[in-house]
């Protein structure tokens, strides 16, 4: 059962969002989660919000 539930959730995340991999000095995942938890956001939210506030301060359209 487990395994149809992971099923699902592979397929609705491949098939609705784009994954990026992110590579970090060490220690700086650390320092982003415990900012990211301050802000009361998850580091997902966060990264995605930092690159947002990036683009639009920098007048980028995507």
């Amino acid at each position: 059962m487990a395994t149809n539930r992971n099923e699902y959730k592979n397929k609705y995340l491949k098939d609705n969002y784009d994954r990026v991999l992110l590579c970090l000095d060490k220690g700086d995942k650390d320092k982003i989660k415990e900012y990211a938890d301050s802000c009361g956001e998850s580091v997902n939210s966060f990264i995605k919000r930092a690159i947002k506030e990036a683009i639009e301060r920098d007048n980028i359209l995507i």
